[in-house]
């Protein structure tokens, strides 16, 4: 089994670029259930769970070729062209599903696209139970009939989805793009409120919008769309990924220097960098697709968070800041809304001498002055990177196990560290 080992103390100097966004590639993945025509995403994340994806959609029957398998393919990245001329098997099994739960994602483009879907449930999840109710009820919303059968969703559609208002009563991403991927071949207009702002419902509904849907106020809580009787082909740049930028800014936060981010929409880190800034980040913006990120203080600024839906503090920024505030200047206290047990980090970075008190869905971080290495074990994707940023600055070796997680979401993460100066090897 692959193991990281790094060596702390080395400041962080060089050039980064971002990929593209894997929460944003997987629904963008899906989107091409919804018409017979190509669709090209470009920019495309080489991470595992887009080859997981990849496997699903080829189960359904879609054509998959790449353009490009380097990683650098031109200015717009890796890209890939999926073409669904027929669905032939609309199911998602188990053992596809267990590896990768935005298979959840193929329900209303299945309805929306063929009437039917056969979709394993997902079960549980290391950072939660993350329910999928809330995808069920938008669909019953447009006309499905829902069936749980065997650990199955059997969903069907007589003729096809009418649309409807879809009122979630709890913010998700995914049941968001569920319904609007639904939407835009269901007869008539669906409402959606309560809608969920991220990034990377934007990027989707710029996506679909390019395929000929009709989609209205994507970026708030209130999306319309008004359905079409068919959609077509189009290229797609992928947004870039706004985690893999504030993961790699709260590096150079962690073990100071200077580093570049290239082909990054600056915009896309609100919510949590002004929360590194305060911690004592340095953003400047040297072009538009640019960002310099340095340290110069000696020391972090202990900062107090609590994570919410977009614009506020991404859950997925939460472990890689506790990271930083374990050798911050003063007492953090961390609040996670969104899901529980994704406190799992704490014990990890506890082994590598930091000092965490954990409280429920709040953990309180007293700096130290020094981490040590340590042999820690990743437990999910976000809790595994937080050790990488702890071991940069640990004193001695830090050796991270179950590396797999880490391969999940996050494109050559020990290549680029180490071209910034990081002592980092993979071990196999």
């Amino acid at each position: 089994m692959k193991k990281l080992v790094i060596t702390g103390g080395c400041k962080l100097n060089g050039d980064i670029k971002i990929s593209g966004a894997k929460n944003a590639t997987l629904p963008l993945m899906v989107a091409s259930i919804l018409t017979a025509d190509k669709l090209t995403l470009t920019n495309v994340p080489h991470v595992a769970d887009i080859a997981t994806m990849a496997n699903l959609l080829n189960d359904l029957g879609i054509e998959i070729s790449f353009d490009g398998d380097n990683p650098d393919f031109g200015n717009e990245g890796r890209a890939m062209v999926f073409r669904a001329k027929k669905i032939t098997n609309p199911c998602a099994t188990y053992d596809l599903v267990r590896k990768m739960r935005a298979s959840i994602f193929i329900l209303g483009p299945l309805l929306a696209r063929v009437g039917h879907a056969r979709v394993s449930l997902p079960g549980g999840c290391a950072i939660g139970t993350r329910p999928v109710d809330l995808h069920l009820k938008a669909m019953e919303k447009l006309g499905a009939k829902i069936e749980l059968s065997d650990g199955y969703v059997e969903a069907k559609v007589n003729k096809r989805l009418r649309g409807d208002h879809i009122h979630f009563e709890k913010v998700s991403v995914g049941a968001t793009e569920n319904a609007m991927m639904a939407g835009t071949l269901a007869k008539g207009e669906t409402l959606i409120t309560n809608a969920a702002c991220e990034p990377e419902i934007i990027d989707l509904a710029k996506c679909l919008k390019a395929m000929g849907a009709k989609i209205e106020g994507e970026g708030t809580s209130q999306i319309n769309i008004q359905g079409v009787d068919e959609l077509h082909g189009a290229t797609h740049r992928v947004i870039a990924d706004r985690i893999e930028a504030g993961t790699y800014a709260t590096a150079v936060g962690i073990a100071g220097g200077l580093v570049r981010l290239h082909h990054l929409e600056p915009w896309i880190m609100t919510g949590f960098k002004e929360d590194l800034e305060k911690a004592g980040v340095i953003f400047k913006q040297i072009s538009d697709d640019v960002i310099e990120v340095s340290r110069t203080q000696d020391f972090i600024e202990s900062v107090n968070i609590s994570t919410h839906p977009f614009p506020g503090f991404a859950t997925d920024m939460q472990a890689q800041f506790m990271a930083l505030m374990t050798v911050a200047n003063g007492v953090a206290t961390i609040e996670e809304n969104i899901f529980e047990n994704r406190f799992m980090h704490i014990l990890e970075l506890m082994r590598m001498g930091a000092n965490i008190e954990s409280h429920g869905k709040v953990a309180v971080v007293k700096g130290v002055k020094k981490l040590k290495g340590a042999e820690v074990m990743a437990t999910d994707l976000r809790a595994s990177v937080s050790l990488v940023l702890a071991g940069l600055v640990a004193e001695g070796q830090t050796t991270i196990n179950r590396l797999y997680h880490l391969e999940r979401g996050y494109e050559r993460l020990a290549e680029k560290l180490t071209n910034c100066g990081a002592q980092i090897k993979i071990i196999y």
